[in-house]
């Protein structure tokens, strides 16, 4: 069986938005490895290695999600053993477990706290769920943009299967020509002018499907990095950027 995670601080603050009332049940979301399951993630690449942080290339900030892996070994386990299961099997293998280990008061789900769609069968599989589960909501961030364009219309057509292109992929390129709905990740609020989503309130609601968005700069970064004297930034200006113990 696979693990679903209970809501963490970021995610119960979906409990207290205006999604729509169709969506009962609790916030739970599904994850796999950071980075080892990200095949097009870039700029913000990062795996853990032996318990620590190692950064690919061209990482400009580090992956929210392998912080945690690199703090709490027990959510490591979770998401290797999720990853584990799944990476070899087919699209309906891959539906079944999903289907067959998702908690009966399951009402909202992100797909991947930590991780991406590490292939199309994959994200295929995760889109039959949602139409196998009109009752329940599910949502994603992901730089697997060329599984999504693949099957753009046939993803976008389904109304409970809610995907955010992240910038920062080896594929940002096809976010402005294929006019994907998107979000940055920016190192200070005066930096945008998108609305910046404290809770996932516009990455999950199906109603602002087609609207960008930001994130702030959060999560333990690399000393010396930009990401990191931003975040000490943000800090002495008492602006909020972290919502757990990280």
């Amino acid at each position: 069986m696979l693990k679903f995670s209970p809501a963490n601080n970021k995610l119960k603050g979906l409990y207290l938005t205006s999604l729509p009332t169709i969506y009962k049940g609790y916030v739970y979301s599904f994850n796999l490895l950071a980075g080892y399951s990200c095949p097009f993630a870039d700029k913000c690449l990062s795996k853990v290695v032996n318990g620590k942080i190692v950064d690919g290339p061209n990482t400009e900030f580090r992956c929210f999600s392998a912080s945690i892996e690199a703090t709490f070994p027990s959510s490591r386990k979770i998401r290797e053993h999720n990853f584990n299961i799944l990476k070899n099997k087919s699209m309906l293998e891959m539906f079944d477990l999903i289907s067959n280990s998702m908690p009966d008061n399951l009402g909202i789900c992100r797909i991947h706290d930590d991780g991406d769609f590490f292939n199309y069968n994959y994200m295929l599989a995760w889109s039959r769920i949602a139409i196998a589960n009109p009752d329940k909501l599910f949502y994603a961030y992901t730089k697997s943009l060329p599984y999504w364009i693949r099957a753009r219309y046939y993803f976008d057509s389904i109304p409970n299967f809610i995907l955010t292109a992240s910038y920062g992929g080896k594929h940002d390129n096809l976010i402005k020509h294929h006019k994907l709905r998107s979000v940055k990740v920016v190192y200070h609020p005066n930096e945008t002018d998108l609305i910046i989503d404290h809770d996932d309130s516009n990455a999950a609601d199906p109603q602002l499907r087609n609207k960008d968005f930001a994130l702030l700069i959060h999560g333990k970064q690399k000393p010396g990095s930009h990401a990191s004297i931003a975040i000490k930034k943000l800090k002495r200006e008492g602006i909020k950027f972290s919502y757990g113990k990280l």
